[in-house]
């Protein structure tokens, strides 16, 4: 079962609770109201002009709250709640098999990679205190030069969180040249919160002047930034007032999440490492193809089949684009895709299909045969092996 399915539950359960706790504060609400106005009349019997019979007032309540019925209320709305939580957890057992047990393939893992994938997962998260436990624990050598950048990755996050842009703006400086040529504007993003700052804290003169420094080479008329620089220069006209100003979309803080997000993006870019954990996203993909591998599993099981020794699984693995790093050659005739065993094959006429189905038209290595997509001929001999 697709895991949209289980979302799809879970959201409908979110939505019934919601309204489950909505309905019942507005009944909580509506008996503290009326016990208080009954509070109220009993507490003026002190008043001698206006003699109060506590009986009357006491026996109105017991009536307006049984008109109220709030436990019958209570129970509607909590019984909705609990019926689809109960299908949502029978869903749960029916759809995710604790036992992934089966979906496991026994390959030999270089433990000393893994250990270091672990420990650089815990310092590019800023986890130090884990990533340095791990590597003492397996006896690992410490990277200490990853580690210590990722130090530096992170004061620089932390100094950002607080509006102090001096640290990222060093950093930027001192790798300009690199951060130009991958095509980053990660310092004109930086400029542009650090001219705001100082408009929004200071004068207009001390924006002007920052703006001059720091923000003209990239207003030349042959910068792709001109436009974007010069919409920031209406933002001289409201110094203090940026935020009930035509400019005030600059002053949301998603900017600062953003370039936040690109230093983080380019500094591990500049490291060689990838922005999303090469840990978490394993996991993730194995989640993802979790569900697949299981019913495989039992698929097999069933027909007494062996599938861990297979080098290629039987069915497609579905995984998000995000999930893809390499090319992946489909033969248009066979519909296999390509391997070390079957590689694509480049023909003359410039098409490609996989090896095994080059040698199946052909029927012998010498023999010639026409292409299935135009009417050129050639020979196995004269196709050449593709690499992606």
């Amino acid at each position: 079962m697709e895991l949209s399915t289980i979302k799809d539950a879970f959201e409908r359960v979110v939505k019934k609770q919601k309204l489950c706790s909505s309905r019942s504060q507005e009944v909580i609400d509506l008996v503290g109201r009326e016990i208080e106005q009954a509070l109220t009349r009993l507490l003026s019997a002190h008043d001698p002009t206006s003699p109060v019979d506590y009986r009357s007032i006491l026996a109105e309540l017991k009536l307006k709250l049984n008109g109220i019925g709030p436990i019958h209320q209570l129970e509607g709305s909590h019984k909705e709640l609990n019926g689809n939580l109960s299908r949502y957890t029978k869903l749960l057992e029916k759809s995710l098999n604790p036992d992934i047990s089966k979906a496991y393939r026994d390959v030999d893992f270089d433990h000393h990679i893994e250990n270091q994938l672990i420990a650089n997962h815990f310092y590019q998260q800023g986890s130090f205190d884990l990533g340095d436990g791990i590597i003492d624990e397996a006896g690992e050598p410490e990277s200490t030069i990853l580690k210590s950048q990722f130090v530096v990755m992170h004061q620089i996050l932390e100094a950002m969180e607080v509006k102090n842009l001096e640290p990222a703006l060093n950093w930027v400086s001192a790798n300009r040249e690199k951060l130009n040529q991958s095509g980053s504007n990660l310092e004109l993003k930086l400029h542009s919160l650090q001219f705001l700052e100082i408009l929004k804290k200071g004068t207009q003169a001390d924006a002007l002047k920052y703006a001059r420094t720091c923000l003209a080479p990239f207003a030349s008329p042959a910068s792709p930034h001109k436009e974007e620089v010069l919409k920031l220069m209406g933002c001289l006209l409201y110094p203090g007032r940026l935020d009930s100003s035509p400019y005030s979309e600059f002053t949301s803080p998603t900017h600062w999440e953003k370039s936040m997000e690109d230093l983080t993006r380019q500094f591990c870019s500049l490291l060689g490492q990838s922005y999303n954990s090469p840990l978490s996203m394993t996991i993730a993909a194995g989640l993802e193809g979790l569900p697949t591998l299981l019913k495989l599993a039992n698929v097999m099981a069933a027909k007494k089949q062996e599938w861990q020794a297979m080098k290629q699984l039987p069915v497609p693995v579905e995984l998000g684009k995000e999930f893809q790093f390499h090319s992946i050659f489909v033969c248009p005739v066979s519909r296999d895709q390509g391997s070390e065993e079957n590689p694509p094959m480049l023909m003359p006429c410039l098409h490609v299909l996989c090896k095994q189905s080059i040698l199946k038209l052909t029927k012998s290595s010498t023999r010639t045969f026409k292409c299935p997509y135009c009417p050129a001929e050639a020979s196995a001999a004269q196709c050449r092996q593709l690499y992606f």
